[in-house]
């Protein structure tokens, strides 16, 4: 595997700021909180309310209607609605959680920048044990954190080497009470058989890379949960003819852009939706390395004051070194990107499922600020901004199961919001004009959320 894409799987942390019960301390906890006069966009259809008052008590929505009928109670927060937005708290469903030894600080620092940018879901996509202590201290709200989905340690090449060991892991996964099995490049078709087997056995879901040993056809087959990254389709788009092999796909098909048989698409797509399989496209990461820039306009984006020189540097050199390390051309990496943006089209346009995800962090990937500009190349890819919403809300629900208490905004639902200062529904962007966010009834306004993302931009310039 080439020197960057290692670096794309082997994720880096953000080591940041102050410590998790400052995080918490500067979040306003009342029992009843108020937002009066604003704009619901609920995302149960598409439509806009105007001019409500939302209740929230504790950590659920206990009323909404027009603002002209429903009175704030007596002694709650008051937040002022009027020329706001309302929408539920977005999900990063393929974000990435500190693991291994790495201290409170970090896991509290990783937890912030997701709630600071209104992420209140998180699914975790590498998995490790202190993940399962943490998921449950977040729904205590115990910690300052989005709810969180965590997925068990990687499948992969060298972690599973024969069936026997994928059948005892999958086992000893469930029983340890992950919420999926995580699966990485390198598992053969063997094992990914007794893989899918087992998981289907015992009851876990399994998502993430498609193998090179397994294929998108099988993939569907078996039944992934979720497909990371669009991985695997451009391989089964090869044409045929074609001087490389999809063996020798390299960075998700980078390689193979100028090859691609487009006519294979819509079989591939239908495919998707017969077999109710989602897809986590993480868009941004494709572009951010190919077509959002050069690697100094990258830079001086606003979010990377939130990230160690260090850690820019290698992301840096990763971008730089890209079409080399995976033997592409420029034209192809174009045509990938081109591609993709046809496919996530056309996968939304046959009703296949999309969440949204954007691998954080990551290269150029920012936990908090990631999400937004995935959203962003949803609407590039033909996606209505409404659209783009829905798969980090309702779609997010719906595939969870949980739409009777998530997902959208209605009374009787938890209590995941965020207010904005413009409409998304006219400029996707909007949902970075953030006037607050609510995460299990907890009330953060953006004050409060720069003061401490200013804490954070101190610590990383110390480190």
């Amino acid at each position: 595997m080439p020197t960057c894409c290692r670096a794309l799987l082997s994720f880096v942390f953000l080591a940041l700021g102050p410590t998790l019960a400052a995080a918490q301390e500067r979040a306003v906890i009342v029992t009843t909180v108020a937002f009066v006069g604003v704009t619901v966009i609920p995302m149960d259809r598409e439509r806009s309310l105007p001019n409500q008052t939302v209740i929230v008590r504790g950590d659920r929505i206990v009323e909404i209607g027009p603002a002209d009928r429903v009175r704030a109670p007596e002694r709650a927060l008051r937040v002022e609605g009027r020329g706001k937005y309302l929408i539920p708290g977005l999900a990063e469903m393929h974000a990435h959680l500190p693991g291994g030894q790495a201290p409170d600080s970090i896991v509290a620092r990783t937890l912030f920048l997701y709630v600071s940018g209104g992420i209140t879901t998180v699914r975790g996509m590498l998995g490790h044990p202190r993940h399962l202590a943490l998921r449950e201290r977040a729904a205590r709200g115990e910690v300052l954190s989005p709810t969180i989905y965590a997925s068990g340690p990687s499948f992969n090449g060298n972690s599973v080497t024969t069936p026997e060991a994928a059948a005892k892991a999958v086992r000893e996964q469930k029983a340890a009470g992950y919420d999926l099995l995580k699966i990485h490049p390198g598992v053969t078709r063997a094992v990914f058989d007794t893989l899918a087997a087992t998981a289907r056995r015992v009851g876990i879901p399994f998502a993430g890379h498609v193998p090179e040993e397994v294929g998108l056809a099988r993939a569907i087959e078996a039944g992934y949960a979720t497909i990371e990254h669009l991985d695997g389709y451009l391989e089964a788009m090869l044409g045929a003819g074609a001087p490389l092999r999809a063996s020798e796909s390299a960075f998700f098909g980078m390689n193979l852009g100028e090859h691609i048989d487009e006519s294979k698409l819509p079989a591939l797509v239908r495919a998707t939706r017969a077999a109710n399989v989602w897809n986590v496209p993480t868009q941004v990461l494709m572009e951010n390395l190919i077509s959002a820039g050069t690697a100094e306009e990258l830079a001086r984006r606003p979010e990377m004051r939130y990230v160690p020189a260090s850690t820019l540097a290698q992301w840096t050199e990763t971008k730089r070194s890209v079409l080399e390390e995976t033997g592409s051309t420029a034209e192809s990496a174009r045509r990938m990107i081109a591609v993709r943006r046809r496919l996530i089209k056309a996968l939304h346009a046959a009703g296949a499922g999309l969440l949204l995800g954007s691998d954080a962090p990551q290269v150029y990937n920012v936990p908090g600020f990631s999400t937004h500009r995935e959203l962003e190349t949803l609407v590039a890819a033909g996606l209505t901004p409404w659209q783009a919403l829905e798969t980090g809300t309702r779609n997010v629900a719906e595939y969870f199961g949980t739409l009777r208490a998530t997902g959208t905004i209605e009374a009787g639902k938890r209590a995941d919001l965020v207010l904005l200062d413009a409409d998304p529904l006219t400029d996707i962007r909007n949902t970075t004009k953030r006037a607050g966010v609510m995460v299990r009834g907890r009330w953060l306004p953006q004050r409060e959320i720069q003061t401490r993302l200013d804490d954070v931009a101190r610590s990383v310039g110390k480190s």
